[in-house]
């Protein structure tokens, strides 16, 4: 009796969504099966299990559950949030941060104001719910407890009183709106991008702040160490602050020397996407994806034939994401796809943007790249490539923007054009020069052309040299493979 009544006080107000005694566990209703079995627990004061205690009209069971703090419910309810918070985060915080960065002037104090603000969303959000606008809550949330830490440390530092004075009156009380929102993400983009930055500087802070990327990510992406890294990004960020570099889309006049820059990052971050450059799996998508959000947001605000013609190449290569590896993850290679897999919206896309870009006249690299691509979108199958055209518009490019990459693409070409072993000497050229020495594809592309030369230790000295720079799973196994039938 004495624990019919405990149920009763405490169950009715909790049922009005009141609790009388926030200190005492909460009842909620469940009837998931799953929940069900998550939430076993028992009552705390009796030891006995939750049972169903409401009947539906449809028949179904409401089962009565109690939570508290470290109750199975608790549990799995916390771990719920964290992971909607989490996928928040993956797919909100930099458009949260680079809000932030407007509305408080600076990237340290933004970065904190992230980092509190999804932390008060962990808290809160267990507790009410998930708000309608989860990144206008994180920005707000965000916004003013920047403003509160600064007005506790302005009790021992008069000099931040006025910050507090500017920050508040910057407050609106209006929530940020989408398009506000995607322009604060252009912003970040360009002053990522400053001419006052070294170009190191300027792709690892945009990888950093833009992307989202791990320093440890970024590190790899450059071939270099995250302490190295890290301190790349610190004077980047200082340069930005002691120089008072602007947090604003560059006027129009100033928009084509500016676009360079912003071109080359925002390609870097899909080849990431693309092929990723460490880890479990050949792509990261959500990468990719944000590459080309960012390169068709570039395309509204400045249709520049190289924005359109990098937007083009993107699009080209992520038509045969599902192509590119089997249902166990194992690598495709492009000869052995399934076209039917590509895109064809993506292809029709892209293909009209590089035709935009040539009739322009006004086209660079990534333009001529992206006219590769669509080359080989048009081939029905692998032997239908045409290979000489391709070859042609690699030589187009090495007059424009030559590069060592480039050079062995040109050079796998000219070994489809005209037999392994022309490629193989223009790849043994290109590596005796040591520019990519430590680069793993470099050493795959020759492992292949003597593998298909018949010069079998030769391909495995090289496949050998590959496994020891290659840091992807994918490519790993596919190495291992070639190299385990050169063995066998």
């Amino acid at each position: 009796m004495r624990e019919t009544w405990h149920r009763i006080f405490i169950l009715l107000p909790s049922l009005s969504g009141i609790s009388l005694f926030p200190r005492l566990p909460l009842f909620q209703f469940s009837r998931s099966k799953a929940d069900e079995v998550s939430v076993a627990t028992c009552c705390p004061w009796s030891g006995k299990k939750a049972v169903p205690i409401i009947r539906t009209a449809g028949g179904l069971l409401w089962h009565c559950v109690i939570t508290e703090r470290g109750s199975a419910l608790n549990v799995h309810a916390t771990d719920q949030v964290r992971e909607v918070v989490d996928a928040i985060y993956r797919t909100e915080s930099r458009r949260v941060l680079a809000t932030l960065i407007r509305l408080l002037g600076g990237f340290e104090l933004a970065e904190e104001a992230l980092h509190d603000a999804f932390i008060a969303a962990v808290e809160q959000w267990q507790r009410d719910g998930v708000p309608a606008n989860p990144r206008a809550w994180l920005v707000s949330t965000g916004r003013f407890k920047a403003i509160d830490k600064i007005r506790r440390r302005a009790r021992f530092d008069a000099s931040l009183v006025e910050l507090v004075d500017e920050l508040d009156v910057a407050a609106s009380p209006d929530e940020p709106d989408d398009e506000g929102m995607e322009d604060d993400r252009l912003r970040l983009i360009f002053t990522c991008c400053h001419p006052a930055l070294s170009a190191d500087a300027q792709v690892a802070l945009t990888l950093r702040e833009v992307c989202g990327l791990t320093t440890e990510e970024i590190a790899r992406a450059f071939l270099t160490t995250p302490p190295t890294l890290a301190q790349r990004i610190v004077r980047a960020k200082t340069k930005i602050r002691d120089a008072r570099i602007p947090y604003q889309v560059p006027a129009a006049t100033d928009l084509p020397d500016r676009l360079d820059a912003v071109l080359r990052v925002i390609y870097l971050v899909f080849n990431e996407g693309y092929s990723a450059s460490s880890g479990a799996s050949l792509m990261r998508p959500d990468l990719s994806g944000e590459a080309i959000r960012l390169g068709r947001l570039l395309i509204e605000l400045l249709p520049e034939p190289e924005a359109l013609g990098l937007l083009a190449l993107m699009l080209l290569h992520e038509s045969r994401r599902a192509a590119r590896s089997s249902p166990t993850g194992e690598i495709i290679l492009l000869d052995n796809q399934d076209r039917s897999l590509w895109d064809q919206t993506s292809i029709a896309e892209g293909s009209a943007l590089v035709e935009r870009a040539l009739i322009s006249r006004r086209f660079g690299p990534y333009t001529l790249q992206a006219a590769i691509t669509a080359v080989h979108a048009e081939a029905p199958n692998a032997a239908a490539t045409d290979w000489a055209q391709i070859v042609g518009i690699y030589d187009l490019i090495m007059r424009a923007d030559a590069s060592p990459v480039i050079e062995l693409n040109r050079a796998v070409a000219v070994a489809m054009r005209d037999g392994p072993l022309a490629g193989l000497l223009l790849v043994d050229e290109l590596l005796a020069r040591g520019e990519l020495a430590d680069y793993h594809l470099a050493h795959a592309a020759r492992a292949d052309l003597c593998r298909r030369l018949g010069k079998h230790s030769d391909a495995r000295t090289s496949y050998e040299r590959a496994l020891a720079l290659v840091q992807q799973e994918p490519e790993r196994r596919f190495l291992e493979r070639r190299l385990a039938e050169l063995q066998n």
